[in-house]
């Protein structure tokens, strides 16, 4: 079970490999995802609080990267946080999340990004639910929710 002090130790001294890779221009980003999706996942954008699909649902599967069908979590660990975003405790695999210390709009945080294509996906804070403590707060527009791995 990942920590806050793994996440920080990620974030400083570098994270774990993917499985794999998946690398495209920006133009063939732009011809598979939406606007909304390219802006969030491939521009470091946020979704407003409260309007994600994704957020109110709570159904079991498996949510996997809008662009490149990663694994991210499973809907087990998912929680509702409050905050206006789909919220997590854990990644599905310890290798499936990229972090990065982002110190924009005059804050300092902890980026999550899809270690397989670099999305955005969202950050992670030390403020969840026990036994990790871990909140990673995501955005919906960056997620597909796979129904049938729950079947």
């Amino acid at each position: 079970m990942l920590t806050w002090k793994d996440i920080i130790n990620f974030s400083v001294k570098g994270n774990p490999t993917p499985d794999k890779r998946v690398e495209k221009s920006e133009a063939e980003w732009r011809a598979q995802l939406t606007p909304e999706q390219f802006r969030i996942t491939r521009q470091k954008g946020t979704e407003r609080a409260h309007s994600g699909a994704l957020c109110t649902t709570y159904d079991e599967g498996q949510y996997n990267c809008v662009c490149c069908d990663t694994p991210l979590f499973d809907s087990t660990i998912k929680f509702s946080s409050g905050t206006g975003w789909p919220s997590f405790t854990q990644p599905i695999k310890e290798n499936a999340i990229k972090y990065e210390k982002d110190s924009t709009f005059g804050m300092v945080r902890v980026e999550v990004m899809c270690n397989t294509c670099d999305a955005h996906l969202g950050h992670v804070f030390p403020d969840g639910p026990e036994p990790s403590g871990l909140r990673y707060c995501i955005n919906s527009e960056s997620m597909v929710l796979d129904k049938e791995i729950a079947e």
